[in-house]
């Protein structure tokens, strides 16, 4: 399930429904400690996908492999996001 304010991010910020899937199936979890889950690749998960869909199509949308996603503890997804420079998951 996926809310309203995921729908409306996720096109404002021009993230393909595609890197939703990805982060879902591949995403490293980790929680937030405000009661939600963040989603992002790392290289262990950047490393799966290559093995699971070859590095050609992981090398294209690799503009998308700094996405991150913050699902609730009954998982709806609540939003969708780039990150940046500065941001705290830069250490993954």
């Amino acid at each position: 399930m996926q809310t309203k304010h995921f729908s409306v991010r996720s096109q404002q910020r021009g993230i393909p429904p595609l890197v939703k899937d990805w982060l879902l199936s591949y995403g490293e979890e980790n929680f937030d400690g405000h009661g939600a889950i963040v989603r992002y690749f790392n290289d262990r998960s950047i490393r799966q996908m290559e093995r699971d869909m070859g590095r050609e199509p992981i090398r294209r949308m690799s503009e998308y492999l700094r996405c991150y996603l913050v699902e609730s503890t009954d998982g709806a997804i609540i939003t969708i996001g780039k990150r940046h420079r500065h941001s705290r998951f830069n250490h993954v």
